[in-house]
């Protein structure tokens, strides 16, 4: 059943065309993802559907009666409202029921007002609704209905505008960056209930992992044309790098023809035949295809980086609570060079603030934090850049110089590095408060990487960056040779660049968790229900205890040995093949032997270390 048809809109903002002659449909049931740069129109084309704006052209054609629901990235909830009278706020037929039963109980000596309420109820069977809408508010945290809007952080007021959305039930769910703002817990469980309700969303989202388990079909906005997947992320990938193969083959044959035509052309006579001037008609049209050119230029990300010296940062006994709050509880670490470290955990228990302190933006209560005199901090805020009023973006940069130092004694000017970052000449000059919120993101990015940090520090750098550019930052992130420390609830980034992570518990709790966050569901996964955790408050480290069975760092270990072992063995076997047949000459016989040497220490350390492990297995 078709919901809804897009036919033929366009739309430009002055000479800024985002996108034209764009059709497509939404059917019952569909799960799309629409995917394009920053700055092509994706919030753009969300409004449009949502009805919010106008296109210049085209039209967009509803079915009679479909209710839609949009969360955009702009808040419209009512300051002086609770929550509760913030979901009642519907002409949903079952809430209003469900808001009369609950103010019933309210005043349980109006029996007969409770009654009527509990029959009706009854009649519309709203138990089940009611159960679910808890559950929602539940999920994501917004359980105190009392509570007024004016006091909830932003973060909780775009979950607030997600749980509204959902416990409506609307036949078309439009939704911008659904899961900013949401903790992994909360992402997981969403993912969850998109995948198993019967639902029809709309969406831009730059989580791929969401876009993997909750998608059936990918819409691309590429370079003004429009492209349809029917499959998830992985299926959208795999099409896509085939269309652009087979593109670049279509004009490699249309060159290699224009190249004959080219000399077809140059050897006729000026007087033309009706057949020769349909040829020449025909040579103009492989001549364009001939000249078709990917507009593929990516962020180029280029930094000088400070040396780095041996002493980067040591956490000596540090505790922090705001309130009531523990943040921090006599938390100790001393990093290492190229440590990169994920840090994850619920909204509230810290994570900001942990960062906050390591770059001495706030005290400690306790404890001392020691930077390394080579430390130079990159630090990459959620709150973004703060443009002056009337601020251009290439004045942004300027601020930083005219020339910018690059690797190698290299320099590039201002205007030079915002077209790496994908600034045009004419963009450059555009003010700040213009831009997109992805471009902006993108151009906070540029202004903390200029700066040729050895310590990156990123609080949620994926918020609202276009899947292009992430995949870019990521690839820097993967050669950055400096320590990094990033807060993330992007599943497929954190997966990609940290080796391990901090886990925020709550209530002061820091796990050092040994791999990536792919690693950590599936190792909480695996624990027994029946497995209980201590906590050592003063020094705030987990412990598991079970008797017979290693921990998930010690069962990494245990297969990580058997693997070192049998690479040793090998290498061991060869050195002895070559000593036996005498190829070695007699000058390099003695290093060889040496080499031999500490290659059996290595294996009979590791055979020592496995036997021990192998016997607490055993319990």
């Amino acid at each position: 059943m078709n919901y809804l048809s897009i036919e033929n809109i366009s739309k430009s903002f002055g000479e800024l065309e985002l996108f034209s002659g764009i059709s497509f449909g939404i059917n019952k049931d569909q799960k799309i993802a629409f995917i394009a740069k920053n700055g092509t129109g994706k919030t753009s084309m969300l409004n449009i559907i949502a009805g919010l704006d106008s296109t210049d052209t085209g039209q967009v054609i509803c079915r009679k009666d479909l209710k839609i629901a949009y969360l955009s990235q702009e808040d419209k909830l009512d300051e002086n409202s609770t929550i509760e009278e913030a979901i009642f706020n519907s002409d949903n037929p079952i809430l209003k029921i469900i808001e009369t039963y609950e103010k019933a109980l309210n005043n349980p000596e109006n029996e007969q007002a409770y009654q009527k309420a509990f029959e009706q109820m009854e009649l519309h069977n709203a138990w089940d609704f009611e159960t679910q809408y808890k559950q929602i508010l539940f999920k994501l945290k917004l359980e105190n209905l009392n509570q007024k809007i004016s006091s909830l952080s932003g973060g909780q007021k775009k979950r607030l505008s997600l749980a509204i959305i959902l416990i409506h039930k609307p036949d078309l769910l439009i939704l911008d960056e659904p899961t900013n703002h949401l903790d992994l817990e909360m992402i997981e469980w969403l993912e969850s209930y998109f995948s198993k309700e019967k639902i029809t969303l709309f969406m831009v989202t730059h989580d791929r992992y969401f876009l993997e388990r909750v998608c059936n079909e990918i819409i691309e906005l590429d370079q003004g044309k429009l492209y349809t997947y029917k499959g998830n992320y992985s299926y959208f990938l795999e099409k896509k790098e085939e269309r652009i193969a087979q593109e670049q083959a279509s004009v490699e044959k249309a060159k290699n023809l224009f190249k004959k035509e080219l000399d077809w052309m140059r050897r006729q006579p000026k007087a033309r035949t009706t057949k020769s001037k349909s040829r020449i008609d025909d040579f103009f049209v492989i001549k364009e295809e001939a000249h078709k050119r990917r507009n593929n230029h990516q962020v180029q990300l280029e930094i000088n980086m400070a040396r780095l010296g041996s002493k980067i940062i040591e956490l000596h006994n540090i505790s922090k609570k705001f309130d009531d709050l523990v943040i921090l509880n006599k938390f100790e670490y001393v990093f290492k060079r190229g440590e990169r470290i994920g840090i994850i955990g619920k909204n509230g228990t810290g994570k900001s603030s942990f960062l906050n302190l390591i770059t001495q933006q706030i005290p400690v209560d306790a404890g001392k934090v020691v930077i390394g005199e080579t430390v130079k901090f990159g630090y990459y805020t959620q709150n973004g850049i703060t443009p002056k009023p009337g601020q251009k973006v290439i004045e942004v940069i300027k601020e930083y110089g005219e020339q910018i130092p690059l690797t190698k004694g290299r320099s590039i000017s201002a205007a030079q590095l915002l077209e790496r970052f994908l600034f045009s000449r004419k963009r450059q000059y555009d003010f700040v408060e213009k831009l997109s919120g992805g471009e902006r993101k993108r151009l906070y990015l540029c202004t903390v990487l200029i700066q040729n940090p050895n310590f990156l520090i990123l609080d949620e750098p994926t918020n609202d960056l276009d899947i292009i550019t992430l995949n870019v930052l990521e690839n820097f992130l993967l050669d950055f040779p400096g320590c990094l420390m990033v807060v993330s609830h992007d599943r497929y980034f954190m997966d990609k660049i940290v080796d391990h992570l901090f886990v925020f518990r709550g209530e002061g709790v820091i796990e050092d968790f040994p791999g990536n966050y792919t690693d950590y569901r599936v190792y909480e996964d695996s624990k027994p229900k029946e497995e209980t955790t201590t906590v050592k408050k003063e020094d705030t480290r987990v412990k598991t205890e079970k008797k017979g069975k290693l921990s998930y760092k010690e069962q990494r270990e245990f297969t990580s040995i058997e693997k070192d072992i049998e690479t040793l063995n090998k290498e061991k076997a060869t050195i002895e093949n070559s000593l036996a047949s005498g190829e070695i000459a007699g000058e390099k016989i003695n290093e060889v032997s040496i080499q031999l040497q500490n290659i059996l220490n290595s294996i009979e350390e590791k055979e020592e270390r496995w036997f021990e492990l192998s016997m607490k297995l055993e319990g």
